[in-house]
């Protein structure tokens, strides 16, 4: 038994009715690579329940204090069911790209159980009419919740699930697992008291380690509860969310990234991928007629470093914050945009928003008591109705790296990954960017009542990357003909007899 983290237990308050915090891993295969050229279901579902033991969160689910007076705690689920988490469907036919974006959007906008682990499995076959994949290539779809994901090791997953070789071994019998038996109310409270009673020793050390980190992060948490408004405009992705959800992706190869980078000194593959992200928002938000004039704002996710003792020593682990960068939706040109996004994202200023946001990290950790989330949702609550909150971006654009080596499940050679991120009110619009054996997928998640059309977004988005791509490598132009041989073929044209006019045949037709 464990306790969720302060961000985690965060992740677990803020699920609604119609937002929940699911991340929806993307993984399609090519099975000619497998012994037989054929996965079926049962191995997929032996191979996983094989490595159940590597992977422990995947038999633990949420147990909460009563009262929510403490944060809630991981215990293993004594009613274990492989076959409710693992599942097997199948697209009808004709099985294309669109219906597949529609039951992977289903599958991730619907809840999961809350009283089972929080993860689902979906094996979907069928997919016969998708372009450039092989026949009878099938999906794998992960279906997790945000608080069950170690950010700092977000493909483990990925990693553990798959092999290097085609030539995998079959799958172990399953180790023998016996669950640990949960506590009971009475025990939870104990332990909410005592988390409570040393709350001011534990908060003792990191105060008097610096007391300018507590004001900043004060400052940092007044400023994001109490709704601090942002000069940026507001679009049609910070309103509320409804409970259905669209995605779309499109795939790119890494060299060509790489390339346009060479547009803008001191770019890099980061500041092109916002780039196409804004090249594609400002094409799509002109189409409707809604383009600000203003930038619009991104937040995006950078690492920033642990904190040091006075020796120098690394203190926990390096993780991320989230800083706003602006995505130079304003400017028509694409080098200039390029260069204002490489201007801001590398510019003191973003940096010192990702080291404030890591010490009010640190100092959060300490905070034992759920009460703290809860109190931030009443604030951020109460001010959306006195009408001051403002989102903290038009949208999210966030970067989950995957493994630069082919991978391989039950022999099934992985094709694609890609990621399905939530949404919430106030930021309804949500770019994955995956990368993987030298290629790179833009998707994005957004709500269906503010894009109802995602094949349109997504085209925008592979215009915007043509239009970089175009600068790079200008496509070929004709070479004219020769001058007496463009004469020759005019007097030919003009000396061949013309073919009679047929004005009775036409009179009649239109009579």
């Amino acid at each position: 038994m464990r306790q969720l983290s302060e961000h985690d237990a965060a992740y677990i308050y803020s699920d609604s009715a119609h937002a929940n915090s699911n991340v929806t891993l993307l993984h399609i295969y090519d099975q000619s690579t497998a012994t037989g050229g054929m996965v079926r279901f049962k191995q997929i579902r032996a191979h996983v329940e094989s490595r159940l033991g590597q992977l422990p969160i995947f038999r633990q689910k949420i147990l909460r204090v009563p009262l929510d007076l403490d944060y809630p705690y991981w215990i293993e689920d004594e009613n274990f069911d492989i076959e409710y988490h693992v599942r097997h469907i199948a697209l009808p036919k004709p099985g294309d790209w669109r219906q597949f974006c529609i039951q992977a959007s289903r599958i991730h906008a619907r809840p999961l159980d809350l009283q089972r682990p929080l993860w689902e499995m979906y094996v979907i076959e069928g997919l016969d009419s998708f372009l450039d994949l092989p026949l009878g290539s099938f999906a794998v779809l992960l279906k997790i919740h945000h608080a069950a994901i170690d950010v700092a090791r977000n493909n483990e997953i990925t990693t553990l699930l798959h092999d290097i070789s085609p030539d995998s071994p079959p799958p172990a019998p399953p180790a023998p697992w016996f669950p640990e038996s949960a506590p009971g109310s009475f025990g939870l409270l104990c332990r909410a008291g005592l988390n409570l009673a040393t709350f001011p020793l534990r908060m003792a050390q990191p105060v008097r380690r610096s007391w300018t980190t507590l004001k900043s992060a004060a400052k940092t948490l007044v400023g994001e509860f109490l709704g601090e408004p942002h000069e940026f405009p507001m679009t049609r992705f910070n309103s509320e969310v409804s409970p259905h959800r669209v995605f779309e992706t499109r795939r790119f190869a890494l060299k060509d990234f790489k390339a346009i980078r060479g547009l803008v000194d001191g770019a890099t593959v980061n500041d092109v991928v916002l780039a196409v992200c804004a090249g594609g928002l400002r094409r799509y938000l002109d189409m409707q007629g809604e383009l600000p004039e203003e930038s619009l704002v991104a937040a995006t996710p950078v690492g920033v470093r642990a904190m040091r003792d006075k020796a120098g020593e690394a203190v926990g682990q390096a993780k991320f914050a989230w800083v706003r960068v602006g995505l130079g939706t304003d400017i028509a040109d694409p080098v200039q945009r390029l260069a204002a996004i490489h201007a801001t994202s590398s510019s003191s200023t973003v940096m010192a928003q990702a080291i404030s946001a890591r010490e009010l990290i640190d100092l959060a950790e300490h905070a034992p008591s759920a009460a703290i989330a809860a109190t931030s949702k009443m604030l951020r609550s109460a001010s959306a109705l006195l009408g001051d909150w403002a989102p903290l971006a038009n949208c999210a654009i966030t970067n989950v790296p995957g493994p630069q080596v082919p991978l391989y499940l039950q022999g099934a050679r992985l094709t694609y990954v890609s990621a399905i991120m939530p949404i919430s009110d106030g930021m309804g619009l949500v770019f994955s960017v995956t990368s993987y054996n030298d290629m790179i997928v833009v998707s994005f998640t957004a709500c269906y009542e503010q894009v109802p059309d995602p094949g349109v977004f997504a085209q925008c988005l592979r215009d915007s990357f043509q239009q970089y791509l175009a600068l790079v490598h200008p496509p070929a132009r004709r070479k004219p003909r020769p001058l007496a041989a463009t004469t020759a073929r005019r007097k030919v044209v003009a000396a061949a007899p013309k073919a009679p006019r047929r004005k009775a045949a036409a009179r009649a037709a239109v009579h």
